[in-house]
């Protein structure tokens, strides 16, 4: 049996914690969820995670400053940004600074499998 590839969550809204795990389970990924960018980096996981999905606009540490943090201690992971209050010119920015996508809250499942699929090589 192949290993599932580990996508985490790091968003501050818990509504989007527990739905958004289950839908990356429906479409055969496995899941981690985590309430902040400071949660994330404690837990050791981001060595196994092979994509990111991450809010924008948090508490503590932003979305952007998460994704600085991850490349400056060396791990080059795929990120996704999801975002209730983007402006247009930040979609750009952030893929610019090598995010893979940034999808405006609420986004269709489709939306969020080609941003997946992007990020993550088939097979």
């Amino acid at each position: 049996m192949n290993q599932r590839l580990l996508v985490s969550v790091v968003d501050d809204d818990e509504s989007v914690r527990e739905s958004l795990p289950d839908l990356l389970r429906e479409f055969g990924f496995a899941v981690k969820a985590f309430p902040s960018a400071e949660t994330f980096l404690a837990s050791g996981d981001a060595e196994a995670t092979r994509c990111l999905i991450l809010d924008i606009a948090m508490p503590g540490m932003c979305g952007p400053e998460l994704q600085q943090e991850l490349a400056r201690r060396g791990y080059a992971i795929p990120i996704i940004f999801i975002t209730a209050h983007g402006d247009a010119a930040e979609r750009p920015r952030l893929i610019r600074q090598g995010a893979v996508d940034c999808l405006m809250k609420p986004f269709s499942e489709a939306a969020l499998l080609k941003a997946l699929s992007a990020a993550l090589p088939v097979g």
